[in-house]
């Protein structure tokens, strides 16, 4: 990695879903920057390897077992960071869950419910958790998706809930203006457990890299820099506001 600034000294930061992948890539950007860093996802033995990992790295890290979706998890998440670190400045809202390939009118409403607790409704019930901790100059960042502007085939719920946060992050940078800046940002096709279509299927990332500018599907790093940027004070200026991190990939004008 290319020589990194110190953005975020002294800053304390929860980044959802962060065990491998963008969250992981994002928590350990911002370790990097200077945060101390709570990471989390729903195994203790992902969380143990993923503080580890981070740990090696001279990263101040403490890892927490939680299921977005259940209440008391969420709560623990949050306390837990206050009573270790006595503050709170960046959250970052991460996990997500695509549970069907389903065209939308087929999709059961056991999965249409799942989609939405856990890509929308989940984020929504941490951050009125977090709100109340959240330093003045605060910051919160979604992790949406390229999707979010055209639902693929395959994708389309998924897509449609990854929507709902460009509208979430407009609402809730109006109602949490000015102490706590709410931006977003909609990665695209990015090699991962989550995509693991584009690690095994050469064919299939062959044809997304050709729908970029710049021939290739995206890094983690390549998100966890941008969230950086948004989390950080070079953002200062900034909220309300989605960063599409796409290769130039169809978005809107």
């Amino acid at each position: 990695m290319e020589k990194i600034g110190k953005r975020f000294q002294e800053k304390v930061a929860i980044v959802t879903a962060s065990t491998q992948g963008i969250g992981f890539g994002i928590a350990e950007r911002l370790g990097l920057e200077g945060a101390a860093v709570v990471i989390s996802s729903r195994r203790q033995t992902n969380v143990d390897e993923a503080v580890k990992k981070l740990k090696n790295q001279g990263i101040e890290v403490m890892g927490l077992v939680c299921h977005v979706s259940n209440a008391q998890q969420r709560k623990d998440l949050i306390k837990n960071t206050i009573q270790k670190y006595g503050k709170l400045d960046v959250v970052v809202c991460n996990a997500a869950a695509n549970p069907s390939v389903d065209g939308i009118v087929e999709t059961k409403e056991a999965v249409l419910d799942k989609l939405w607790e856990i890509n929308v409704k989940a984020s929504i019930l941490l951050l009125q958790e977090a709100a109340p901790h959240l330093n003045k100059g605060s910051s919160i960042v979604f992790v949406s998706s390229i999707v979010g502007f055209h639902p693929l085939k395959g994708l389309a719920m998924y897509g449609v809930t990854k929507t709902a946060l460009l509208g979430l992050t407009k609402a809730l940078a109006t109602e949490m203006a000015p102490d706590t800046r709410v931006n977003c940002i909609a990665p695209g096709f990015v090699p991962t457990y989550f995509a693991s279509i584009l690690t095994t299927d050469e064919q299939v990332r062959r044809s997304l890299e050709e729908k970029t500018l710049l021939n290739r599907v995206g890094t983690t790093q390549d998100m966890a820099a941008a969230a950086a940027y948004l989390a950080s004070d070079d953002a200062s200026y900034v909220t309300g506001e989605t960063l599409i991190v796409a290769g130039g990939m169809p978005s809107r004008l």
